[in-house]
């Protein structure tokens, strides 16, 4: 178990202009990601800690379903019960910094850093990456359930909908679907997107 770093008081708040913001995975109670994101942003504003906290980020992507015949798009959480935060939380002799930790702790909903009383910055290379992949999926739609070669499926929209068919192949990067149906006795093959079928 690792001590608890000491904090330093809060007359020495101001970050040195050369010391950069870090981020930091906060634990929130699921389900109230958003609610803890704008209860941050908020009170940045009105307690004017605009220097010291910079960011406040939940990792989303766009996925879409079929329900009663109609597509719908909805946001999907990629790491649900955790947000991420850019702040500056240690000064140049790494202690942390009391307003922002409390400020933080002190939020509602927040159950406390990731990494425990001794919080540390996550590594340049996981927030790019990190970043990076939000990027991505805000341009992409994926498909709400995960599809497979021979998962049995139903198509729900288009000429040939509420027929069953199988999965004959999958185009991840076109978000389309080979799918193969029984028509008249015969195999057909259609090519469907993602969004158009549902598992059976």
């Amino acid at each position: 178990m690792s001590e608890v770093t000491e904090i330093t008081s809060e007359t020495e708040t101001t970050p040195s202009p050369d010391l950069p913001p870090q981020w930091y995975a906060l634990h929130v109670l699921s389900g109230q990601e958003k609610k803890v994101k704008e209860s941050l942003e908020r009170r940045a504003k009105t307690e004017e800690m605009g220097d010291l906290i910079r960011e406040v980020v939940i990792p989303t992507e766009r996925v879409s379903e079929v329900k009663r015949g109609k597509k719908i798009e909805s946001e999907r959480k990629l790491h649900p019960g955790y947000v991420y935060i850019n702040m500056f939380l240690r000064d140049e002799e790494k202690k942390l910094v009391e307003r922002t930790w409390y400020f933080v702790r002190e939020t509602n909903g927040v159950i406390g850093f990731a990494d425990g009383d001794n919080p540390q910055p996550i590594r340049a290379s996981e927030v790019e990456t990190m970043l990076g992949q939000m990027r991505e999926r805000e341009e992409k739609v994926l498909p709400k359930i995960a599809f497979n070669v021979g998962d049995k499926v139903k198509v729900g929209d288009g000429p040939f909908q509420n027929q069953e068919g199988l999965i004959e192949g999958v185009d991840m990067e076109r978000g389309k679907l080979k799918v193969s149906v029984n028509m008249f006795g015969r195999s057909t093959s259609l090519e469907l997107e993602y969004w158009q079928v549902d598992k059976t």
